[in-house]
Parts: C-alpha cells; sequence; structure tokens
C-alpha cells in the first residue's frame, strides 16, 4: 500500500478509535465483526446516512456490524480507507474517480488502488442557480459566479460545465469561492450573479432563496450533457422537477455525481456481501428512518460507477441481474 502523510482528520479518527477500543475486523458484541464507517460532518448529510445504515442494518446482519465515525468527507474519507482508518466510507463518486486516476482533487497525492465501489446511494445534483435576468450556462460569462469552496469537488463540477459550454472558469467568468450558503445569500443581496451547488435537491439554502427572490436554475441540455458523460463517466442526468424550488415552475435537465459507499479492498467477500444484501434488502426500513435512501434502487446503484467494484459487491449485483 502506497503511504501518505494521513490527514488531520485521519489522526484525530485514530485517536477516537483507540479510545473506544474499535477499528475494521474487530469483534464486536455477538461477534460481528465490527467495520468502521467513514462518514463526513456531524451536522452534514452522510454522517445522518451513516447513522441510518448502523441503525438498521446492525439489526439485521448476523456477522457484520457498522460503527459510525465523523469525518472530513469524500477526499478525506479516501486517504482514511488508505490508511486503514476506516474499512468502509460514504464518498461523492467524482471524487472517488479524481482519486482512482490520481487527477483533479488528488493529482498531488497520485492515484490510490486501495479501495473499491459498493454501491451507489443516491443523487448530488449539479444545480446552477442565477438571478432571473440569465437563462443559460453560456450566460454566465463575464458574470460573477460561486463555484464552491477552493479546491472543492464542486468547484470541479463548476470547471467540468463551464468547458463544456465554451467558458474557462478562470477567464471567462469572474469565481467567487463560497459555501452554499454565502452563495445563496450572495445572490439575494445581488452581489453575484449565479452560483453552482452540488447536493441532494431540494437544498435548503435554495429552497429559502427561491422564496425570497425570483431565480432560475439553468438547464444542461442532452447536447452537452452526452458531452459530459462521455468524458467523465460518474456523471449522469438528472432532472429537478418543476415546483422543487418556489420561482421554478418547470423541469429542469442538469446531471448529477452519486454519493457512494466504498470499502477497503483487503475486506472479505462474504463481509462486504452480507452488507450490500443487507442494504437492499433493508431499504423501506431505511427510507422509513431517512429519506436519501428513497433513491436507493440495485439498477442505479451500479450507474456512474467508474472504479471496479468490491469482489463482494460485485457477486450481489451479479446474483440479481444488474451486472453481467
Amino acid at each position: 500500500m502506497k503511504k501518505k502523510l494521513a490527514t488531520v482528520t485521519a489522526l484525530a479518527v485514530v485517536a477516537m478509535m483507540a479510545f473506544a477500543g474499535c477499528g475494521g475486523g474487530n469483534d464486536a458484541e455477538g461477534g460481528a465483526a465490527q467495520l468502521t464507517l467513514g462518514t463526513g460532518g456531524t451536522t452534514g448529510t452522510y454522517y445522518a446516512v451513516g447513522g441510518t445504515m448502523s441503525t438498521v442494518l446492525n439489526n439485521a446482519m448476523e456477522n457484520t456490524s457498522l460503527k459510525v465515525v465523523s469525518t472530513g468527507a469524500s477526499k478525506a474519507n479516501i486517504l482514511d480507507i488508505d490508511e486503514k482508518v476506516s474499512d468502509i466510507a460514504i464518498v461523492q463518486n467524482d471524487v472517488m474517480y479524481y482519486a482512482f486516476n490520481g487527477t483533479d482533487l488528488f493529482e498531488a497525492d497520485g492515484a490510490f488502488d486501495t479501495f473499491s465501489a459498493v454501491a451507489g446511494l443516491y443523487d448530488e445534483t449539479c444545480q446552477v442557480i442565477a438571478e432571473s435576468g440569465i437563462t443559460s450556462i453560456a450566460d454566465l460569462k463575464g458574470k460573477t459566479v460561486n463555484v464552491g469552496d477552493a479546491g472543492s469537488g464542486v468547484e470541479f463540477n463548476a470547471t467540468q460545465i463551464l468547458a463544456a459550454y465554451g467558458l474557462d472558469i478562470h477567464k471567462d467568468i469572474v469565481k467567487v469561492n463560497g459555501s452554499f450558503g454565502d452563495a445563496a445569500d450572495s445572490i439575494k443581496d445581488g452581489k453575484i450573479h449565479a452560483a453552482f451547488i452540488t447536493a441532494g435537491a431540494p437544498t435548503t439554502a435554495v429552497v429559502d432563496l427561491s422564496i425570497s427572490k425570483e431565480i432560475n436554475l439553468l438547464s444542461i441540455d442532452d447536447e452537452h450533457a452526452e458531452a459530459l458523460m462521455a468524458e467523465y463517466p460518474f456523471y449522469t442526468k438528472t432532472i429537478i422537477p418543476g415546483g422543487t424550488y418556489a420561482s421554478v415552475p418547470e423541469d429542469v435537465q442538469t446531471l448529477s455525481v452519486r454519493a457512494t459507499l466504498i470499502a477497503g479492498n483487503d475486506l472479505t467477500e462474504d463481509a462486504v456481501y452480507e452488507l450490500t444484501k443487507a442494504l437492499f434488502e433493508n431499504k423501506d426500513a431505511l427510507a422509513n428512518s431517512n429519506a436519501k435512501f428513497a433513491e436507493l434502487d440495485p439498477a442505479l446503484a451500479v450507474q456512474g460507477i467508474s472504479v471496479p467494484f468490491h469482489p463482494g459487491a460485485e457477486k450481489y449485483f451479479k446474483e440479481i441481474g444488474v451486472l453481467n
């Protein structure tokens, strides 16, 4: 395994695990192997999704249990699995692609081959919101645009989508970095013209903005969507239904990346098979506790996955006929 400098997050989680006496493969109560599940910040969606998985699936699996830990989300989770701090984790599938190929967010770190895919869980939608006078992504030329936090997955989504429309993120817009909340507040106050937000729709910051200000949700048409999907296999087409936001009555086509469950390659086929099977056989219980799991579907779970599946997950998906 290629050694990396541990992140502050990874070190913190190592300390937490040492204190708790847990870790990948340790026996949990009842003799089940306990897997550490890396998620995100304690106020974020990944942490809540992980908590639901732990609550529901620990009652459904005989030989495996999950322990949820808070982390720095996607990139930190890749590093944590590489360092064997976590056994499984939730990541965006575009960040997973960058890690596997050593590009973009992972250009300085190099490629990682110590993890594999388990299943796509739900969409994280590339939403391009703009003030009412802007009606297309091409109209963003010369405009002030929030493209997410510096170096984030959102910024790379913005770079790729703008480029598909012939716009250079560094030359053709006035680039602003900031959070989703910052972006919504700045559009409301007239400080910026548009923003890229990659998150499940509806997104709270955009819901609040659309109630107080007329906005447009910019579409990615078929031609540009197909070009992006051909170049970046982690994208999938998505329709944001009309009425999702107060001032957007029509359906809008865009692209999504997917929140994806990954596993360390050293996990056994049996453990990952049991986890994958339990995940889909308990969809209703999961969805009753967290609405994100309403999107869980085995046919969708294998879409937009551009890295190898873990043998345990592959076995399950072949068994039910969604992989050949």
